[in-house]
């Protein structure tokens, strides 16, 4: 894809994911469910912080483009690095995550993630620019430019270390208010909780792995490291 293209792209799907974190954000604190948005606000969900997280990997990578289009290839580089880390580490394997996992659950009981009381509050396209429009988003991503993975151990010390940070967060709510950020999780005991966190990481380590391994196929067989 010619870099100007890309440019426009990563543009594009950056005002995108700001646009559905800022409508998600900002919804009127008197329509918002009593028993959702309770401590931490949206911010303890995993979806809305995705969000964030998006707009944040594709405003790295409209930077990158504008870089390189302008031939500052001293500082693209440094940006590309950046991006290509946040995009292996976190932007894909979350993404893919937050998308399988929500409409999974959803699928067997819709009560344990997104209960009915919030159809009133977030329209129907915004449910599906949240958990649905995340997964081509991420494959496209990958077929629209080669990414750059570091070696396995840093890869995965770093995911690891994000996804204690975030079970951090939602105990730490759940001390403080006694509520879960999700009914979920109030069906295990602290073993089976804890069973529940270490199956979540193992799927999205496997999510990671597998967008390795699309890169590859897609881009080549060369080792991709730091």
């Amino acid at each position: 894809m010619e870099i100007s293209t890309l440019a426009t792209y990563h543009f594009l799907a950056f005002v995108w994911y700001f646009f559905i974190a800022y409508s998600i954000t900002h919804i009127r604190t008197e329509e918002r469910p009593s028993e959702v948005f309770l401590y931490g606000g949206q911010w303890k969900y995993l979806t809305v912080l995705n969000l964030v997280l998006q707009a944040a990997f594709y405003g790295v990578s409209f930077l990158a483009d504008v870089l390189r289009l302008i031939k500052k290839l001293r500082c693209a580089k440094c940006v590309i690095s950046s991006r290509d880390l946040l995009f292996s580490v976190l932007a894909f394997p979350v993404s893919t995550f937050v998308s399988i996992s929500f409409w999974t659950l959803y699928t067997y009981n819709r009560e344990l993630v997104y209960p009915k009381s919030l159809d009133g509050v977030i329209p129907l396209w915004l449910n599906h620019a949240m958990h649905t429009a995340v997964l081509p988003f991420a494959v496209l991503e990958i077929l629209a430019t080669p990414h750059r993975y570091p070696a396995k151990k840093k890869g995965l010390i770093l995911l690891g270390f994000v996804t204690f940070l975030y079970i951090s967060w939602v105990l730490w709510i759940y001390s403080v208010t006694g509520e879960w950020v999700y009914p979920l999780f109030a069906l295990f005991s602290p073993a089976g909780l804890a069973a529940f966190f270490a199956g979540s990481f193992a799927v999205i380590v496997s999510f990671y792995n597998f967008g390795e391994f699309l890169n590859r196929m897609i881009w080549g067989q060369s080792k991709f490291c730091f």
